[in-house]
């Protein structure tokens, strides 16, 4: 088949958006840490792109879309360094390099996600060494699965899509579940940060909260219509789908604030905005338009209240991967189960349209198995770091802050004093303003 050049620049400029999104959950994932956490915080994301794309090139584009083994993993080294894929060859109507490009931002942001569970009290450069290991053993495996299908841009292709059939269009499964249920994993073998349930821990700078979400929304067009690999009626259809669901979502959020808590917040706003952008991500080529309404409802009021279960069950996921990505990537995945509808491109019936319960047992099925494989990977990568380069920071150093420990560097400038050599011997006082203009509520805030 022609490369169909408009094709090609739409998925191009949906890759260009996708790799916006990690700088955008950066500020949002930074303004929602303490001060002395910040650039910490930010950092987590911005080294998942120097990483991820160096893993990528090499050998994780051929992991995840190379020749199947039994359908769960590709082989390494069949397009090593890209190799057979800078020519003429044509996946659909797109070069295969665009192709390589899109799906590597995916892989760039499914890394980052994960940073949130552990914010606080995680050693830089054992989560450098984590991006790597956790991409080449959990994330490029899970993305065969999903995403290769056979005959398409892999040779006999992942289990999921080609044997369960299980519909994941955008990455429900393969990124959020999969990220969600990775930061569970880390938040457990790290433990709780000093002063969990006792101290404060609010979000420091809600401005950078709204604009970090507002990026991800932004950017998330191209996450979700760019997975239709073409300038067509499903990329129009999923970008509908996604601005549905958010807003709804959003809507959500807030009416369980304000029942519960008694007035609407921006926090509640931009955590809704992104529990709806994470439910839509599998469902947005199968669900009307209508439906994706009331998916994002459910996503929004769901995530809301799925928050708190960290101080009820006792783990500390700092800015709740757990309960915006794992809940929201559930509530997405299975809801193409009871809304999908036939009259979308997907083309199936889900239970609420006639559908039956096939197509849910497959959403099931699928979801579970991605949940299991990352929580069970990820906590042996995790409690291997910890016991052998130390995964968490020192008491003090995160008391005093990480930023200091890890980056000697403090993320504002209060004192006169700057970065570098200087910034190292600031006391603990220094590390940060004051938390002023904090919401009223104790909830820290979830994740992007």
């Amino acid at each position: 088949m022609d490369i169909n050049t408009g094709d090609t620049a739409w998925v191009l400029a949906s890759a260009a958006l996708v790799l916006f999104m990690t700088p955008g959950l950066a500020l949002f994932y930074g303004g929602m840490v303490r001060s002395k956490s910040v650039l910490n915080m930010m950092m987590m994301s911005f080294i998942a792109l120097g990483t991820v794309s160096v893993a990528w090139v090499l050998w994780g584009y051929s992991e995840a879309f190379g020749e199947s083994w039994h359908g769960i993993v590709g082989n390494p080294f069949q397009h090593f360094g890209l190799d057979g894929l800078l020519g003429d060859r044509v996946f659909g109507t797109i070069p295969a390099a665009a192709f390589v490009a899109f799906q590597s931002v995916f892989a760039i942001i499914a890394v980052a996600l994960v940073s949130g569970a552990i914010a606080d009290r995680a050693r830089f450069t054992a989560w450098t060494v984590f991006t790597v290991v956790w991409a080449t053993v959990v994330y490029f495996p899970v993305a065969h699965w999903v995403f290769a299908f056979d005959g398409f841009a892999a040779e006999r292709g992942g289990w999921i899509a080609n044997q369960l059939k299980a519909i994941d269009f955008a990455g429900g499964t393969a990124i959020h579940i999969n990220a969600g249920a990775a930061g569970l994993a880390l938040a457990l073998v790290l433990g709780k940060r000093v002063g969990f349930g006792r101290e404060p821990m609010r979000p420091h700078n809600l401005t950078l909260v709204m604009i970090g979400a507002g990026i991800l929304w932004f950017g998330w067009f191209g996450f979700n219509a760019g997975s239709a690999l073409g300038a067509n009626g499903t990329a129009a259809v999923a970008w509908v789908n996604t601005l549905a669901a958010t807003g709804a979502a959003m809507l959500g959020w807030l009416l369980v604030e304000r029942r519960r808590d008694g007035h609407p917040t921006s926090l509640g706003a931009a955590s809704g905005v992104v529990a709806g952008l994470v439910a839509i991500t599998p469902a947005c080529s199968a669900l009307t338009p209508v439906g994706s309404v009331l998916l994002g409802l459910v996503a929004g009021a769901v995530c809301a209240y799925a928050v708190s279960l960290k101080f009820r069950l006792g783990f500390d996921d700092s800015l709740d991967v757990v309960g915006v990505h794992l809940v929201g990537g559930l509530v997405g995945t299975l809801g193409v189960g009871f809304l999908a509808s036939a009259s979308a491109p997907a083309g199936v019936d889900g239970l609420f349209y006639g559908g039956g319960l096939d197509q849910l047992w497959r959403q099931a099925v699928g979801a579970v198995a991605v949940l299991a494989f990352s929580f069970l990977v990820t906590t042996v990568i995790g409690v291997v770091i910890q016991r052998t380069m130390g995964f968490r920071v020192e008491t003090d150093h995160e008391v005093a802050g990480i930023d200091l420990r890890e980056h000697a560097e403090t993320g504002y400038d209060i004192s006169g004093v700057t970065g570098g050599r200087f910034a190292a011997g600031l006391p603990a006082s220094h590390s940060g303003p004051p938390q002023a203009g904090q919401p009223a509520r104790t909830h820290e805030g979830a994740s992007a």
